[in-house]
């Protein structure tokens, strides 16, 4: 089979793949694509074994970008907990990642990286145990879902936020942008690391429109904790959340979650994507396995084999220790400068 380049912001046939394909998620729309080309410059491609002319039936989106020191990677997708390759089967599989590793092979870029979330059955590829998945099942009856939570550190904060009367905000006015991304700074400064730029969350806004919502929790007025997510066919996703560490106690971050739920079930969505954890990051497994989400591992396929971007700017000791006591003003600057590089 030969193999076609397409740009999936351009090609009409892309949408209607993605409408058709079980496994097409939020990060494959050309929302999220676009927002990625308009923040961070990267240039979107996928390829296909369909030829131009006919019905799209396959496809693997990703973004050409450049590393700190020139080397060109393909990526699918940056910053994208996962992305399936839209295939029928292994045999079309197989076709692009060979197609592919010929062009590595030949210099056209020096490496690749697929993020699928299920296996990708290509050979000498090593079994990727750092990474996993929670997705939580919402077909049983809310009653059901809220007795899976954890007694005491899921249900009792939503109990506890409920005596503090903190007030629920949702939507994507430039309030609850604002008020998002003030909690985003400090709780990324906390963690020693640059938050991402405040452009890529008016670039989502802009371009995901309906299927991304902030909601934030506030109490007498001062926002405590924020959350985005991200819809899509029957799922709902939980992408970024950031809180005010001195009101944790109040249960802020759960009362946001169990709303999220709540909604997603009036509107008959099947799952909650939890997003892709670190399993070094024992504190953020624990609070998603606390919610009755299921595990899966993620299987990243690299090529050449090993050279994923394991050292990234943004997560070296001597950064996490600079960023945890720069000012505020300088933190962000350095998110505008250091984030492209992350991916």
């Amino acid at each position: 089979m030969s193999m076609y380049e397409i740009d999936p912001t351009r090609d009409e046939r892309w949408e209607r793949l993605l409408a058709a394909h079980p496994r097409a998620s939020i990060f494959h729309t050309r929302g999220w694509l676009e927002a990625l080309r308009q923040t961070y410059g990267y240039y979107p491609v996928a390829f296909t074994t369909s030829a131009p002319g006919l019905p799209l039936t396959n496809g693997i989106p990703f973004c050409m970008v450049n590393g700190l020191f020139g080397r060109r990677r393909l990526v699918s997708l940056p910053f994208s907990d996962h992305c399936a390759p839209l295939v029928e089967g292994p045999e079309q599989l197989h076709c692009l990642l060979a197609g592919l590793q010929q062009r590595i092979d030949r210099r056209d870029w020096n490496s690749m990286e697929v993020r699928a979330n299920e296996a990708v059955p290509v050979e000498d590829q090593p079994e990727n145990e750092d990474l996993v998945l929670h997705h939580l099942d919402l077909q049983p009856s809310l009653q059901q879902l809220f007795d899976g939570l954890h007694p005491s550190c899921t249900q009792r904060k939503i109990k506890r936020a409920a005596r503090e009367e903190l007030s629920y905000e949702e939507g994507t006015s430039e309030s609850l942008l604002h008020d998002f991304y003030r909690l985003l700074v400090i709780t990324r400064r906390r963690h020693g690391v640059p938050p991402q730029p405040f452009q890529w969350f008016l670039n989502l806004a802009a371009h995901l429109k309906d299927s991304m919502k902030l909601r934030a929790a506030y109490k007498d007025g001062k926002p405590i904790a924020s959350i985005l997510t991200l819809r899509y066919k029957q799922t709902m996703m939980y992408k970024y959340g950031c809180l005010d560490d001195r009101f944790s106690a109040m249960g802020g971050t759960q009362f946001l979650f169990w709303h999220t739920i709540q909604e997603a079930k009036s509107a008959g969505l099947s799952f909650l994507d939890l997003g892709r954890t670190d399993v070094a990051n024992a504190g953020l497994l624990k609070f998603k396995d606390r919610w009755g989400a299921a595990r899966t591992n993620l299987h990243y396929y690299q090529y050449p084999v090993g050279t994923a971007n394991t050292v990234k700017v943004i997560q070296t000791n001597l950064v996490k220790a600079l960023c945890s006591h720069l000012p505020v003003g300088v933190l962000e600057v350095a998110g505008k400068v250091l984030y492209k590089y992350a991916h």
